[in-house]
């Protein structure tokens, strides 16, 4: 995959070309091994991911037990960015689940190319609403829903996450336990 989904939608003209041959040009493709942390809780971010390949997925320690929360796949920019934008630590990790290959930009030339580019800005402008958006949708249905309701709902509107996920994360995901989840997908 050689596009950057929330930014670079199917190409149609040579502005978006360029977009995608300027953020290319700031951006270092690096491969990493599954299980590998790129931002440590505690840390502060200081770049932006976009995963070309792979599943990245953000997670936060409470009493020695992770809990996952979001996942990210192709296409996709990742970064912690309450901490990327204040410089204060971050309050969760990133983690690779499988192998990945991901362009890695800098805040300083990610910053540089949101001022430089009013659509890159306003694209994503758009990501960080869908993000929020999808952190309130998930505290909701973690109050509203039963964790039946909340893996139907993951079944139905991110087939991806349960065909690509193991199950100790989805678990997590939807704040259950892996005993949990194992019965409710034998009630099927």
């Amino acid at each position: 995959m050689d596009t950057i989904d929330f930014i670079i939608h199917p190409m149609h003209n040579d502005s978006e070309n360029k977009l995608l041959a300027k953020l290319k040009s700031i951006a270092v493709e690096k491969n990493i091994p599954s299980r590998t942390i790129l931002l440590y809780e505690g840390e502060v971010a200081r770049f932006v991911y976009f995963v070309k390949q792979g599943c990245l997925r953000q997670w936060v320690n409470k009493d020695g037990k992770d809990i996952t929360f979001q996942f990210f796949f192709e296409g996709q920019p990742v970064a912690s960015l309450e901490s990327f934008v204040s410089g204060n630590p971050s309050l969760f990790s990133i983690e690779s689940i499988e192998p990945c290959t991901v362009w890695v930009v800098d805040k300083a030339d990610f910053e540089q190319l949101i001022n430089d580019d009013s659509h890159f800005d306003h694209e994503f402008r758009n990501f960080v609403f869908q993000r929020f958006s999808n952190y309130a949708r998930l505290f909701l249905s973690r109050i509203k829903d039963t964790p039946q309701e909340r893996y139907q709902e993951l079944l139905q509107k991110q087939p991806d996450i349960i065909k690509r996920i193991p199950q100790h994360y989805i678990a997590s995901y939807l704040g259950i336990t892996p005993v949990s989840l194992s019965r409710i997908r034998n009630r099927k």
